[in-house]
């Protein structure tokens, strides 16, 4: 995958992140302080835009992303992200091009790196329950087809985010209101699945 096509699909990522904001901010505002669709519709643009003007190869491309959401002034996504982001540029190749092994190892790095500073597990009811099994499916991914490698990691991530329904929150705000939250998906969880949903698009 050259860095064009990963820049491509981190602008779908995006775009879906951002299409969803009402959505977000509605299910942020049932326990939460009802910012995540704002904060993650800036993180969206923050991010596309770092993209759309990154001088260099692959690394310099999520190194730029990671910067752009850092300047953030937003909610608790913020340092987060910039985590995930941070974590994955520093596994990227400095070049064009990037492989399947290239692409795992960028992965699991960005999930090393938040997963340090998180805390959180799957089951905790946050942005993990997403990210953790979407990372796990493109470790496990065994083909040589990127497209499906993502497509894969949508679907995990999307069923991830579904399964917070059955959880209580244990984090945030939201940890106040206990069993009151089950029945409402978190919406870091889904915040993410849709960014791999957008990362699946060509």
């Amino acid at each position: 995958m050259t860095k064009d096509e990963f820049a491509a699909r981190l602008k779908n990522a995006c775009a879906s992140v951002a299409a969803a904001e009402q959505e977000l901010t509605e299910i942020d505002s049932r326990f939460g302080d009802a910012d995540h669709g704002l904060t993650m519709a800036k993180i969206a643009g923050a991010v596309s835009l770092a993209v759309e003007r990154s001088e260099g190869g692959i690394q310099a491309l999520l190194d730029d992303a990671a910067m752009a959401v850092m300047t953030l002034n937003g909610g608790s996504a913020v340092p987060l992200w910039n985590t995930w982001l941070d974590g994955m540029q520093e596994a990227a190749p400095e070049g064009e091009d990037i492989g399947i092994p290239g692409i795992q190892a960028v992965f699991a790095k960005g999930l090393e790196e938040l997963s340090e500073m998180s805390g959180a597990k799957v089951g905790d009811k946050t942005m993990m329950d997403a990210l953790i099994p979407a990372s796990e499916a493109v470790a496990a991914y065994e083909g040589e087809d990127e497209g499906e490698l993502f497509a894969a990691a949508a679907r995990a991530a999307m069923e991830g985010a579904e399964a917070t329904k059955q959880f209580v929150s244990k984090f945030g705000r939201a940890k106040s209101y206990g069993e009151k939250t089950l029945g409402t998906p978190d919406a870091g969880a889904m915040s993410m699945a849709y960014f791999f949903q957008g990362l699946a698009n060509v």
